[in-house]
């Protein structure tokens, strides 16, 4: 069996509500990707909400969730506080992007989202609705799993090691922003080697109401380029150098 053949790389990330596209890169770059919902939630954080465009700037949509007495609980844990916020960002999404020319190949899929996320109760299962389809529209099919599926260890990198090593991993990739604190060497003694992505350099999509910006929901570009919001993101290689190609140590 070669090298390449053993090789397993995962990536461990806590779920965002409609995450931006750099979320998805890092999913097609992996060989399973590992929802971290077992983790404390974060107040005005990505785990409930992100942003679209509108022709007065960037809005959020925010899943309304229980904080109350809520301080130390885990975004698996989180309730939704009222289910009438799906119709609401179903209708604040056809008020701003109905226009665009891609809106009917996608409204579809994404109108019966929201009508099946409107029936969930936890914020973990709405964000994963919404990651596991899009992977789908995006022709990704890196595995989904959850940190709760594993034997959870004590410790910040204990815990993210030994998530690796019992999904047989051999690399590790984090996003660029994990350089600061990872702590690399203890990765290298469980023999993983540690990876971060490259989010610079992404091509511009048609997109409305500019400046443009390349941090709104996936969304956005799902909306305004349909069938090809594939060639945007870096891993296809076809606008920009495919992301495993980015990666670096």
């Amino acid at each position: 069996m070669t090298h390449a053949a053993c090789r397993k790389r995962i990536a461990v990330v806590q779920s965002n509500y409609i995450p931006w596209k750099g979320f998805f890169d890092l999913i097609a770059a992996v060989d399973e990707f590992i929802l971290y919902d077992d983790v404390q939630y974060t107040r005005r954080d990505w785990r409930n909400r992100n942003q679209i465009k509108t022709a007065h700037g960037l809005q959020w949509l925010t899943v309304p969730v229980n904080v109350k007495g809520q301080y130390l609980a885990a975004i698996k844990d989180m309730i939704v506080a009222d289910r009438s916020w799906a119709a609401r960002h179903w209708k604040t999404i056809v008020h701003n992007y109905g226009g665009v020319s891609c809106f009917d190949e996608v409204a579809g899929w994404l109108e019966s989202l929201y009508t099946e996320a409107a029936r969930l109760s936890h914020l973990s299962e709405v964000n994963y609705l919404f990651i596991e389809a899009t992977c789908r529209s995006l022709g990704i099919d890196t595995r989904l799993s959850w940190s709760m599926d594993y034997e959870l260890m004590p410790g910040r990198t204990e815990r993210l090691v030994g998530l690796c090593q019992q999904a047989g991993a051999t690399e590790y990739l984090s996003g660029p922003s994990a350089r600061a604190y990872v702590e690399e060497d203890r990765f290298r003694a469980a023999g993983i080697r540690v990876l971060y992505a490259d989010y610079t350099g992404y091509p511009e999509y048609r997109q409305l109401h500019p400046p443009f910006v390349h941090t709104v929901s996936v969304i956005d570009l799902l909306l305004n380029e349909g069938a090809n919001a594939q060639r945007y993101l870096k891993r296809s290689g076809l606008a920009a150098p495919g992301i495993r190609g980015a990666l670096v140590e």
